[in-house]
Formats: structure tokens, C-alpha cells, sequence
């Protein structure tokens, strides 16, 4: 059975279109389990209904005609129990449904399986026979496996509008083309698509206009050729080594590589109207899904040869070199991945948006997008990412969607949606000036979270107390290679002069997890509960020296300088690094630099550092806690991970708790408190960290105002009050509808609106 499911997956991964996927699922599914009839019903949510959307044993004239109601028949009991159904005489079932248009009459046993992704029913996959009888469990194994292999190839026809096309009564109602994502920055951002792809990766390769045909064409034979020149050099080089058979494959793939063969494939789409790299990888990857779909194992493996030529082909079309993008006034960017080198790059003033295929809105590259008020959308990962280039797109931050070529009326929407935004942005910045204090007179300190030059400006005028974080592994992120001791000593004290005489709270370097230097790569199974943070500049003392001993020279004349280390897990790291900074000073010292020595402080990102939150006070000046890691680590959630995204909510009660011990502890030691992260951020969580006695928050720029707008807004008696009724209820999502009915009555609702 696993051997008939991977055939009929491949043959359904070369379908042309969703249409002839399903046709070929139901035919192959009727001949694998030896029976006479196999339907997809897939639910038109608009309606309220199952449609009838292909057969084999069926009417077929009922297809894209019959709809069955969720609440009728074993197709909507299916649904509704979202579990198989298995039935030996449907005809007796209480909630069988007699449609005439189907022509089941003569069907009585009867197999159905939900088609679920993501916990949401998106149809159902069903087998009949006309012999009562009960399928037996390796049947019903087999349907239940293919119709999640169905539920992933729905989704993504449902994203590229395949299905709205589908379930449509006529042409005339086609969806337009809107693809679901994650929130990752919340705003409106309209421009031009520009793909970021990786050089060398064959399959990231995006579809672009050629500048001259002539010149693509001519590329691409002079790479087929040099090609060939290479593997014939290497067949003469093995030729002493390798058998007859496999030289002969050397052979075989110079013939492969000839111009009259896969050079006109390349050249067709050339003059379709695709440049040499993106007529490369359409030509190769159609003939790796052939290979893929064939019985013979030898020839599948074949498939891996093929896409091997492929990138050898694109090196020497790339000539070593990654192609520059070409940005637009408004640039929407797009990738799989993307850097904050990436974003850099983008002139200033261009980036309109952020679209990411992979990530969730916790990922280090979305809090980058907030920090710079930048629309972003994470984890559409069924984005047809290689045909966005140039494309004008619309980015709404708010439901996590993106619009492609959308209509005149559209845009004039989201255009008008934009202005509305930009205008309460305008009044929430008349207050930066104003103190954040309660009603009551609680004040309660506002710092930023930084790390791009860019941002810095962003930041100072906002109206903050300081930085509360500033994140060193950026600018290590966007080099080639580490930066020097003078290189770094050079930025952090612009930084310092930036915000004298305000606090500067620099971490030490924080990389590894999401956040791998390319120069000192690190590949780990499980990289977020491995070499990170902490522990690479403790077994590295010579980093660690060189950055604390920058930091410290830069203070020179200010001394607003706050050094955090980051990821600590047990005392012993604590000390250890206490130890490496003494030394520091102490070097400092001797070379003349005349500097009043820093405060340390700790951050608290693992549930062992909350159980450990006093002992570590008592060695060091404050405590920090970064929310982000935190909350990742109680909820055991891989915040980049789209799949469980939704488990992830800092207001989860357990998380809620763990901030309740950790200030209690640090206050217990007399230490300054402080939280940074997206919590901190959060105008609806900003009432419960006033309420628990956090001494600051810190968060992005763009944060600054809502949350000051909130605490303006309140009383921290109120907000005690509020503390201690949320801590009475199980579960985030009933302590965020709290928060904001809370909010709504005092006031301030649009300043989280996240939802048109």
C-alpha cells in the first residue's frame, strides 16, 4: 500500500492543474483499493456546502453540480465528527442522503475520511462498493494517509486560487488571488514584488522578463558547453577508475546537455518570455517530476542527476556571482528566508513590505520588521514565490494576506486603509513628549529594543528613556567576516552618544538558533536548545574579551553603558563571564581608558533562570527578561515553526506566572527589572507588566507610543485589579478578550486593532 501511495503521489505532483490532481487521485485511489466507486467532496465555506468536485464510479454530469449540506448525509457526518466513517450498508444509515443526480443507488458500503489541514475540514475523501461489507483496517489506513497528502495539495490550490475557480458557479465569480500568511508587522504596504533568492539554488530561482533574448539565449549555450567541457575532463580524469557503466553515464549526460536537446527546452522559454536562470530551472524541474513519477527505481533516481546538471548549468550562468536586485520605488521583498542583510540593501526609503514562504511572526526577521514599521507577512508557504517578481502586490499586515495584481477598486481599499493608519500614527506621536504615567502616578520607564543603524533614529524620536536592548549580533550578521575590535568599538559608541546620558543596555553577541553567522556556521538538530547565545562566547573567550573590552573603551566620556548577557541557564555561566569581564576592565584600564565600569545585568529567556532568578541577582546590577525565548521555551514552541505558531501566546497563563517570579525575585534582591521582547511591546499585556512591577519595558520603536498611550490611560490599581482576574482563567486566548474589552472601555481599542 505505501508503494501504491507514493506512486499515486508522484503521478499527482506532475498533474497540470488541481483539476486533473484530483481526477487522477479518485481514479487510482478506486484501482489501489479494489473498488467501484472514489469521490471528493470538497466544503464551499461561502455556502455551507459540500461539492461533488470529482468521481470515478459516479454520475459524472453531477461534478462541480451537486452540493450536499454540512449538516446532511454521511459526506457533512464525516465533516461534523471529522473522523472515518465506516459503514457495511449506507442505505440503512440514519443520515444517509439520497441524491438522484449521483446515481449511487446501487453503492452500499461506504468509506469516508475528513480531508483536514491545519484543524480546519476542507472536505472529504470517500470509497463505495456495492456489496455491503465493512472496508477492513489496511483499507481504511490507506484512505485516511491520502486524504492528508490531499488536505496539503487543497490547501495549496485554496492559496493560489485553484480552488475558488473551482467552486465557482461560473467564470464570472473567479476569487481573486490572496494568499494566507502570518502577521508579521501590522500595517498596509502596496508596491512592487522583488525576489531575494539564494545564488546557486536552482529551485529559488524566480521568473523575470529578459532584457535581450539574443543575450539569455547566448549565455545559456555558452554554460551547456563549458558543461560539457567540465564533465568531459572529469571522464577523462576517472577514466582509470571508474567501470565502463558509469563512465558511460558521463556520456549520456553530455548528450543531455546538448544544444538541440535540453538547450531548445531552455531556449522555448527563453522566447516565452523568461530569462536564461528561470528558463533553466522550468526546464529542469519538468523533467525531475517526470523522473520522480516513474515505477523504475533506477530511472527515479535519476531525478537527483538531472537537477545535479541543473545547478551546474546555473553556476556558470551566474559566473560565481549572485545577480543584483533591481528595486522598485516601492519594493515589496520576497523570499524563503531573508537576512537583515537583505533588508539592508534595500535603498532607503524603498521598502514598502516583507513577504517571507517560511517563518512565523515571532521569527528574528519579523521583530526586524517591527522595529522599522515595515508591513510583513510570514509563513505563506504556498506562495508561488518564482512568479511575484515584478508584480504589484498589497501587503495587509493586519490579516496576515497578500493580495497579487490586485483591482483598481482594491487598491483605492487598501490605499484609503493606508492613509487611516498613517493619520492615527500622526497623533499617537503628539504625545511622545508626555511622561508614561498612570492616572494614579505610577511612572513606569520606556526603552527601545535596537539594531540596525537605521532604526537609532527611528528610536530617538519616539520619546524614549533609553535602550533597553541593544542586539550586537546584527551588525556581525551583515559582515562577511567578524569585525574587528575597532569596527565594533566604532558603532557601539555612536550608539552611546546617540542616547547619552540615557541608559544603553548592549548584549553580548547572541547567535546561533535563528541567527547563524554565515562565516562561523553552526548545524544543529535541534539548534534553539543547543550551541547559542552564552554558550558560544564562553567557549570562545577570545570573542567575548574582544566585544566587552570594544564596548567598554566606547563608554569613555559617557557612561551610560549597560552590558546583558544573554541565554544564561545556571550560575556557573554567571560567574564565569564576571570573571572574563573584570578582565576586561581591568585591561581598560591599564590602556588608559578612563570609564566608570558597567552595570551587568542577566537576561532571563529559560525556565531554569526563573527558579534561579534571586541567585542570579545577587550577582549582577538588574535582570531582563527577553519574552520572545521565554515564552518559546515554557510553551515548547518552536516560535519559527508555522505549524504550532498558533500554540505560541505570551499571555498564556504559565508564562504569566513565570513573569510573577521572576520580578518578585529580582525586587526581593532590591535589582532594576525590566522586560523586553514582543510582550513588552503589546499594548494589551503593558496593563499586566505595570500591575506585576516591572521597573521598564522595553520594545520597537513603533511600539512606543500605543504603549504609552495605554499606561496614560489607566491606573495601576486598575491594572491590579485586571492582574489578578486574568489569573484566574486557563487559557490566553480568554486573557487577551479580557485585556481588550478592558482596553475598549477605557478607551484606547484602536491602538490594538489587528483586524479591519
Amino acid at each position: 500500500m505505501l508503494t501504491v501511495l507514493r506512486h499515486i503521489i508522484q503521478e499527482v505532483t506532475t498533474a497540470e492543474d488541481f483539476k486533473q490532481a484530483l481526477d487522477i487521485i479518485v481514479k487510482r485511489t478506486a484501482n489501489a483499493l479494489a473498488t467501484q466507486a472514489c469521490s471528493v467532496f470538497l466544503l464551499d465555506r461561502n455556502r455551507g456546502e459540500y461539492v461533488l468536485v470529482a468521481t470515478q464510479g459516479l454520475n459524472p454530469a453531477a461534478v462541480n453540480k451537486v452540493r450536499v449540506p454540512v449538516n446532511q448525509g454521511l459526506i457533512g457526518l464525516v465533516g461534523e465528527r471529522e473522523e472515518p466513517i465506516n459503514i457495511d450498508d449506507a442505505h440503512l444509515h440514519p443520515r444517509f442522503l439520497h441524491v438522484a443526480e449521483v446515481k449511487e443507488e446501487a453503492y452500499r458500503a461506504f468509506l469516508g475520511a475528513p480531508v483536514i489541514y491545519h484543524r480546519q475540514v476542507l472536505g472529504v475523501l470517500i470509497v463505495q462498493q456495492e456489496d455491503p461489507r465493512r472496508y477492513d483496517e489496511s483499507e481504511e489506513a490507506f484512505l485516511v494517509t491520502l486524504a492528508t497528502q490531499l488536505a496539503a495539495i487543497i490547501a495549496h490550490a485554496e492559496a493560489t486560487g485553484e480552488l475558488g475557480d473551482l467552486l465557482a458557479s461560473s467564470t464570472a465569480n473567479r476569487i481573486e488571488h490572496i494568499y494566507n500568511g502570518m502577521q508579521g508587522a501590522h500595517g498596509i504596504g502596496i508596491g512592487t514584488g522583488v525576489v531575494i533568492y539564494a545564488p546557486f539554488d536552482l529551485d529559488a530561482i524566480p521568473d523575470r522578463e529578459p532584457d535581450d533574448i539574443n543575450e539569455e539565449i547566448a549565455s545559456v549555450n555558452a554554460a551547456l558547453s563549458a558543461v560539457r567541457e567540465d564533465l568531459r575532463m572529469m571522464s577523462e580524469r576517472l577514466l582509470p577508475t571508474l567501470p565502463t557503466e558509469e563512465l558511460a553515464l558521463f556520456d549520456v549526460y553530455q548528450r543531455i546537455l546538448d544544444t538541440s536537446d535540453l538547450g531548445k527546452e531552455i531556449t522555448d522559454h527563453i522566447h516565452a518570455g523568461n530569462w536564461a536562470p528561470g528558463a533553466l530551472r522550468k526546464t529542469i524541474q519538468t523533467h525531475v517530476r517526470h523522473l520522480e513519477s516513474l515505477d523504475n527505481e533506477y530511472m527515479r533516481e535519476r531525478a537527483v542527476d538531472i537537477k545535479d546538471l541543473g545547478v551546474r548549468v546555473l553556476t556558470c550562468l551566474q559566473k560565481g556571482e549572485r545577480v543584483s536586485p533591481v528595486y522598485a520605488e516601492r519594493t515589496i521583498l520576497i523570499g524563503e528566508t531573508l537576512a537583515p542583510t537583505d533588508l539592508a540593501e534595500v535603498p532607503d526609503g524603498c521598502l514598502a513590505g516583507i513577504i517571507s514562504t517560511k517563518g512565523s511572526s515571532n521569527s528574528h526577521i519579523a521583530i526586524l520588521a517591527r522595529a522599522l514599521s515595515i508591513p510583513t507577512i510570514m509563513g505563506v508557504g504556498e506562495l508561488p514565490i518564482h512568479e511575484l517578481q515584478d508584480k504589484e502586490l498589497i501587503i495587509d499586515g493586519y490579516l496576515g494576506q497578500v493580495h497579487v495584481s490586485p483591482k483598481p477598486t482594491i487598491r483605492a481599499e487598501f490605499e484609503r486603509l493606508h492613509k487611516e493608519q498613517q493619520k492615527l500614527d500622526a497623533q499617537l506621536d503628539e504625545g511622545r513628549d508626555l511622561p508614561s504615567i498612570t492616572k494614579d502616578g505610577h511612572q513606569i520607564s520606556l526603552m527601545v529594543n535596537t539594531g540596525l543603524g537605521a532604526d537609532i533614529s527611528i528610536a530617538l524620536s519616539s520619546g524614549v528613556d533609553g535602550v533597553g536592548l541593544y542586539r550586537t549580533e546584527i551588525p556581525f550578521l551583515m559582515r562577511d567576516r567578524f569585525p574587528s575590535g575597532e569596527e565594533q568599538r566604532i558603532i557601539y559608541r555612536q550608539l552611546l552618544a546617540s542616547f547619552a546620558p540615557r541608559p544603553v543596555i548592549i548584549r553580548t553577541l547572541d547567535v546561533g538558533g535563528d541567527k547563524p553567522l554565515p562565516y562561523f556556521p553552526i548545524k544543529e538538530d535541534n539548534p534553539f536548545l543547543g550551541w547559542r547565545g552564552i554558550r558560544i562566547t564562553l567557549d570562545h573567550p577570545d570573542i567575548f574579551l574582544a566585544q566587552v573590552r570594544a564596548m567598554m573603551r566606547a563608554s569613555e566620556g559617557f557612561d551610560n553603558l549597560r552590558i546583558m548577557l544573554p541565554m544564561i541557564s545556571d550560575v556557573s555561566e554567571v560567574d564565569e563571564a564576571l570573571r572574563l569581564l573584570n578582565k576586561a576592565y581591568a585591561e581598560v584600564s591599564d590602556e588608559g581608558f578612563d570609564i566608570i565600569k558597567p552595570q551587568i545585568g542577566v537576561m532571563i529567556e529559560v525556565p531554569s533562570a526563573v527558579y534561579q532568578a534571586r541567585a542570579l541577582a545577587q550577582r549582577v546590577d538588574f535582570l531582563s527578561v527577553g519574552s520572545n525565548d521565554l515564552t518559546q521555551y515554557i510553551l515548547a514552541v518552536d516560535r519559527n515553526n508555522p505549524r504550532v505558531a498558533s500554540l505560541y501566546d505570551a499571555l498564556h497563563p504559565a508564562v504569566l506566572r513565570a513573569l510573577i517570579q521572576t520580578v518578585e525575585s529580582g525586587h526581593h534582591e532590591g535589582k532594576h527589572i525590566s522586560i523586553c521582547g514582543e510582550l513588552a511591546g503589546d499594548p494589551v499585556a503593558a496593563m499586566l507588566l505595570v500591575a506585576m512591577g516591572y521597573d521598564s519595558l522595553s520594545m520597537n520603536a513603533s511600539s512606543v507610543s500605543r504603549v504609552r498611550w495605554v499606561i496614560r490611560a489607566m491606573t495601576k490599581k486598575a491594572a491590579v485589579k485586571l492582574l489578578h482576574e486574568v489569573l484566574s482563567m486557563e487559557s490566553a486566548k480568554k486573557i487577551r478578550a479580557h485585556l481588550e474589552l478592558a482596553l475598549e472601555q477605557a478607551g484606547v481599542a484602536q491602538l490594538i486593532q489587528t483586524r479591519r
